[in-house]
């Protein structure tokens, strides 16, 4: 008898199918649209979970440069070589009339030779499916230059890892598990100045990719992140982030994670991000750090 997938499997292929139909739908229709009227770089870069905003925080913005009368889309792949592991994150998203904003990634964390060091094998790769919905409740970032108000969303983050076995025994207490946010983002045009501050509601072990609470602690606690981005030109943007990351597992101590980057916008429609990044220790290997590497383009 065939073996039967986990119900969060099943859910999550459901989750992503659903997902993945309407951003295939955002992306016909946009085709076909008129260029958007927002400014070049106002909806940032794909996070490594699939959300607009930086490499390591959502923001508020919407994905996309969609009016309010439009449809936006955008796809990403992301490269982060650190000192022993390798973490990459392919995934789409789609903006609806400047409101709402649909998501989708694909993450994987390949362990290298450090695989073999904890007992996983070389190469040994968890595997998680991130699914993100995005609501902006009030506010614009771009037009509300004459009032103190940020742009403010709210978003979810839905997440299905793999590795189930593996999971368990390090002491996670599941395999999935939903990340709560709310982000502010304020945009100075005058300043050419860009901050986001985000406030997550998490149980997520190195980002969901080693599960969801812990024999430490299995309970949401609110993590913040925050972002500041300099436009340099109406092309270059240089900046740093900032992540808090909660602490569940005895096996595996995490730490804050931080980077520095540079996004260069050559149009609309593509956009390349250079990065430092530090993410702290991770599976008992030591601080990491390494380079970012994201691309993105937009339709």
């Amino acid at each position: 008898m065939a073996k039967r997938e986990p119900h969060s499997f099943r859910t999550a292929r459901g989750l992503i199918s659903a997902t993945a139909g309407l951003i295939l739908s955002a992306c016909v229709h946009t085709a076909a649209a008129q260029e958007s009227g927002r400014l070049l770089a106002t909806e940032g870069v794909s996070q490594v979970e699939g959300a607009a905003g930086g490499g390591l925080a959502p923001w508020a913005l919407i994905s996309g440069y969609e009016t309010r009368d439009a449809i936006g889309a955008t796809l990403h792949g992301t490269m982060i070589g650190l000192n022993d592991f390798g973490l990459g994150s392919v995934g789409a998203s789609a903006g609806f009339y400047d409101r709402i904003e649909l998501s989708y990634a694909h993450v994987w964390f390949d362990t290298g030779s450090a695989g073999g060091r904890l007992g996983l094998g070389d190469g040994y790769t968890f595997n998680m499916d991130v699914v993100g919905a995005k609501l902006r409740l009030f506010g614009d970032a771009v037009y509300d230059q004459d009032s103190w108000m940020p742009e403010v969303s709210a978003g979810v983050q839905w997440k299905a890892a793999g590795s189930h076995a593996v999971l368990h025994a390090i002491g996670a207490q599941s395999a999935d598990g939903a990340d709560v946010y709310v982000a502010a983002t304020k945009l100075f045009l005058a300043e050419s100045l860009l901050l986001n501050a985000t406030l997550r509601g998490t149980k997520a072990n190195q980002f969901g990719i080693l599960g969801f609470g812990g024999d430490r602690d299995g309970s949401y606690s609110a993590q913040f992140e925050g972002s500041a981005a300099y436009l340099v030109t109406r092309r270059l943007a240089v900046g740093a982030e900032i992540r808090s990351k909660p602490d569940n597992l005895g096996f595996a101590r995490e730490g804050t994670a931080y980077d520095a980057f540079a996004a260069y916008f050559l149009s609309k429609n593509l956009s390349a991000t250079l990065a430092f990044v530090a993410l702290g220790p991770i599976a008992r290997q030591g601080d990491q750090n390494g380079i970012y590497v994201s691309l993105q383009t937009g339709f």
